[in-house]
């Protein structure tokens, strides 16, 4: 987590992502909404040219997180993580962000990096997530 904080809190673009993502919590429509940014934003990336194959299925693994999260599905998370999770979708969808995303080749390079260093930071509340979503799905 140190690594990640040390990073992360020296991009001011992303300061200023945690301090939304703290208010985004409270609001279960805020949190659909990301989600609904987040799809539109997926569909924009070229995903050949990410040479980190884990990251998709990172951000897809936060999106399911978040919608449980909103919906009262799934609570067992830390506020603390919560607010790393959204904040890091909220740095992705972002169009102003340290490297803007339509500069060819590294323009997501800054994104990638958030978000994985957002998902190494919370690994436990993920791989927990994770664990209760497969649980969940077998009770359905």
């Amino acid at each position: 987590m140190y690594c990640f904080r040390y990073t992360g809190m020296k991009n001011r673009f992303f300061r200023m992502a945690l301090r939304r993502a703290a208010k985004l919590l409270t609001k279960r429509s805020g949190l659909l909404l990301l989600l609904v940014q987040l799809s539109a934003k997926l569909g924009t990336v070229n995903w050949r040219a990410i040479s980190i194959p884990s990251v998709k299925e990172k951000i897809f693994t936060f999106a399911r997180l978040i919608k449980a999260y909103a919906l009262g599905h799934y609570r067992d998370v830390s506020w603390k993580s919560m607010i790393i999770i959204v904040a890091s979708v909220i740095y992705f969808v972002s169009p102003i962000d340290l490297i803007p995303d339509f500069i060819p080749l590294t323009g997501f390079s800054d994104d990638m990096g958030i978000l994985l260093g957002a998902f190494s930071s919370v690994t436990k509340e993920v791989e927990k997530f994770l664990i209760w979503e497969k649980t969940a799905a077998r009770l359905l």
